[in-house]
């Protein structure tokens, strides 16, 4: 880690619910003898930027992190979002503010590699930059109109080799027009903590409800979110499929 990202002190946090309707208990759902949110603890230790912890909302989750020999925070369940958990979490973690960086982590991506993490907080040494995200170049057909497939706006010569830039709109059209590459919009994000609590502490702008886009709100606050854009997009367990495909590529 760099001194500049080491004086930030990131934390990486995790929010992990068992709400999920279409695969029920997914935190603790089962790859070789381990929950899933074990799994995704050790791909965030594994980025080596410190501190890990998971925030959830039921004590099973707790206790099988803990068991892991992992850090968790309990959460209120009936908070919003992701952003709102890890806010709660960090707030009981850390009220002294030591933590000036925070990376949010989903806690369905148990094959992530490590070194998309370190990308995403690595953008957070430009004291300009209030939040980092990732985007990887769309190249399969199917997700140009799909609207689960959010896109990513961005000022980045993708074609010259530009590989960062800052990011002007997200949505889930197909955008922009004209010839050239489509960014997916991969949701691992690196905050500034007081982003993060200004981003919190305001209500859904006008765009994130028609878009149902949490981080349009941080554009429409004149928060700068930069993208790193990288070379695939992790895989997201939400099915009893993709369950399956996680179990084969961790074998």
């Amino acid at each position: 880690m760099s001194a500049r990202l080491a004086d930030l002190n990131p934390v990486i946090l995790i929010p992990a619910r068992m709400a999920a309707t279409r695969l029920p208990d997914k935190p603790l759902a089962d790859i070789h003898g381990q929950p899933m949110i074990v799994h995704v603890m050790r791909r965030a230790l594994e980025s080596g930027l410190g501190r890990v912890v998971i925030a959830c909302s039921e004590q099973a989750v707790h206790d099988a992190v803990t068991a892991a020999g992992g850090e968790a925070a309990m959460t209120d369940p009936d908070l919003p979002s992701g952003s709102d958990r890890i806010l709660a979490a960090l707030k009981t973690l850390d009220p002294e503010g030591r933590h000036r960086a925070v990376i949010n982590v989903q806690g369905d991506l148990p094959t992530l590699d490590p070194h998309l993490i370190v990308t995403a907080a690595t953008m957070l040494q430009d004291d300009a930059v209030d939040i980092a995200t990732l985007g990887a170049v769309i190249t399969r057909t199917e997700e140009i109109d799909n609207p689960n497939v959010v896109k990513a706006v961005a000022e980045i010569d993708i074609d010259g080799g530009a590989k960062q830039g800052r990011a002007l709109y997200f949505t889930r059209t197909t955008t922009p027009s004209g010839a050239g590459p489509l960014l997916h919009h991969i949701g691992l994000y690196a905050y500034r903590r007081d982003a993060l609590e200004r981003f919190v502490a305001s209500p859904p702008a006008v765009l994130e409800r028609r878009e149902k886009l949490e981080q349009l709100r941080a554009l429409a606050l004149g928060m700068r979110i930069d993208i790193a854009v990288v070379d695939t997009v992790p895989l997201g367990v939400d099915t009893p499929a993709d369950l399956d495909r996680a179990r084969d590529l961790l074998k």
